[in-house]
């Protein structure tokens, strides 16, 4: 696939690329997420919405309220679209699909009520239009909102001195719809649009291959969904091939769009949170530990990748296999990374077919808690609260009470960080632990859903319970995943996945909007300096490793030193 020289040039061109177009948008995106969730002024259509669900725009929550505000919009939402794919065969361009059976419409339901979008179907033959549209790409857009409402809060509990309350979520989640995500993903969708992604209403169209042969291929309203699942860090694709799909991702440009799509929103909320609680040092600070991560993911994937580590791949000349030749190594290492680190999930690359350690790489993106940049607010939130544990470990070390941004670090808070950083992991080890230790389960997941026995199984299965624990979505494709265990299983792993950390979190706001700030003195930990970044970085790194390495070590680690 050409000179590893000339393949490296690409990758830093088209790395170069992306961090430019993020640098340009960031101050003006970040600084208009501030102002609208911080603006006093409702629009008029807003107010039409406040007056139809009964809201009182000007009332704020307790972290209670607001948690309960956020759980019963979900349970809706959860409902809504388990309904739909019920009765899917009732509804208009249902395309003649039947419904979807009970399981994997629970699957599907809770996958993008969480952000997750993981699809356990393949999409052309499972879902009409209506389902699509009326369903799936309006979760697009409300749990992503939710998910920055929830950051939105937490730094309020930052910014807020005294007052108990973090804001009110259904004006939060009502003006991150309609101010934020909807705009952009309109502008997203034109811009696809023009680059050859289709939006149409036709059913399945027959063509004549270059062999001779008869295809049936869908068309759809691809450019409107593909917008704002990668903007709200969604990932769900329309089609079953995800972005590697010509009608989904026709070009090399349209590939570059997309990556930037994905990291727009994350990549910008550090510049929202240092706006609103009136440092921005402080969001430079936090930026630079997601820039870290992120960059040390990629250099570790497109060196693997390049490198080709097997002996098929050597003798091929390059690790192609489950790569689109449209796109090459570099391009589709950058994908991965960039998807892994934003709990996107979408992919333009089979992530199972990647070298042993090279599909390790997004599996750590996960691990670490997707906080590189991380999903829209769930980036932000999972990495304040990381930053609470690197303030609290500092404290320890110069033995006085921590502080951040002026709060005190408490038993209380810790725990509830520490709670927060625990959910995930224990989902994650539990689920793979029942899958390969219960009776008649095991038989099932190793004789029905791992298709590649041995450590590359154990692989596929670890990185299906960590894409569903941490709301990603991707997968090893390699992995069944549509039985009965591990549609409930995996369902199960993204519901508590995604609402325990969220619960967790507004908690930690609520306590922190109840405390006055503490005026900094001599031994105040700096949390904007270069040592803090240092120090956030390397406890990101210590608390990942010292959760996952024994299992790494029985998948992806075993399978790579065994080559």
């Amino acid at each position: 696939m050409g000179d590893p020289g000339v393949q490296w040039g690409v990758a830093l061109a088209s790395l170069a690329t992306v961090i430019v177009a993020l640098a340009l948008v960031h101050r003006p995106l970040g600084d208009y997420m501030a102002w609208t969730y911080q603006s006093r002024k409702d629009w008029r259509i807003e107010r039409g919405i406040y007056r139809v669900i009964g809201v009182d725009p000007a009332s704020e929550q307790t972290w209670t309220a607001y948690a309960r505000s956020v759980l019963a919009f979900s349970l809706v939402s959860v409902l809504a679209v388990y309904l739909l794919q019920r009765t899917q065969e009732l509804l208009p361009y249902s395309l003649g699909l039947p419904a979807v059976p009970e399981l994997l419409s629970f699957n599907t339901a809770v996958s993008f009520t969480t952000n997750t979008n993981w699809q356990s179907y393949s999409p052309e033959p499972t879902l009409g239009y209506t389902v699509q549209l009326a369903g799936l790409v309006t979760q697009n857009f409300v749990s992503a909102a939710v998910g920055m409402a929830v950051a939105v809060a937490l730094v309020r509990g930052f910014a807020y001195r005294r007052t108990g309350t973090i804001g009110n979520f259904w004006v939060d989640l009502t003006r991150g719809t309609l101010g934020i995500l909807m705009p952009l993903s309109v502008l997203g969708a034109l811009v696809l649009l023009a680059g050859g992604v289709i939006q149409n209403f036709n059913g399945f169209q027959e063509t004549t291959t270059l062999t001779g042969l008869t295809q049936f291929l869908p068309g759809g309203p691809v450019a409107s969904q593909e917008s704002i699942r990668l903007l709200g860090t969604n990932g769900g694709g329309f089609f079953n091939a995800n972005s590697a799909h010509p009608f989904e991702n026709p070009t090399g440009w349209t590939n570059m769009l997309q990556v930037v799509l994905l990291l727009l929103i994350p990549s910008a909320m550090p510049r929202m949170f240092g706006t609103i609680v009136g440092d921005r040092r402080q969001g430079y600070a936090i930026l630079a530990v997601m820039t870290t991560l992120y960059l040390a993911a990629w250099g570790a994937a497109t060196a693997l990748e390049l490198g080709g580590a097997g002996t098929a791949s050597q003798l091929a000349g390059a690790a192609m296999e489950g790569k689109e030749v449209r796109f090459g190594i570099p391009a589709s290492a950058l994908f991965a990374v960039s998807t892994t680190s934003t709990s996107t999930g979408a992919v333009n690359s089979m992530h199972d077919s990647y070298t042993s350690l090279g599909g390790m790489v997004p599996m750590v993106n996960m691990m670490l808690g997707e906080v590189s940049p991380g999903g829209v607010g769930a980036g932000l939130y999972g990495i304040l609260v990381m930053a609470i544990i690197a303030v609290f470990v500092a404290g320890l070390l110069v033995g006085r009470t921590p502080e951040y941004l002026g709060k005190k670090i408490t038993a209380k808070e810790i725990k509830l960080a520490a709670l927060s950083i625990l959910a995930t992991p224990a989902l994650l080890l539990g689920g793979v632990a029942l899958s390969l230790g219960l009776p008649g389960v095991q038989d099932d997941v190793v004789s029905t859903s791992i298709w590649n026995p041995g450590n590359h199984g154990v692989s596929e299965l670890l990185y299906a319970f960590a894409s569903a624990s941490n709301n990603n979505g991707s997968a090893f494709a390699g992995l069944t995943a549509n039985t009965d265990w591990l549609n409930s299983a995996l369902g199960v792993a993204m519901l508590f996945g995604r609402f325990v950390p969220i619960i967790l979190a507004l908690a930690l706001a609520g306590s922190f909007a109840q405390q006055d700030t503490v005026p900094a003195t001599a031994g105040t930990l700096p949390t904007h300096r270069p040592q803090f970044v240092g120090l956030l970085v390397g406890i990101i790194i210590l608390v990942t490793a010292l959760t996952y390495f024994p299992v790494l070590a029985l998948g992806p680690l075993a399978e790579g030193l065994s080559l």
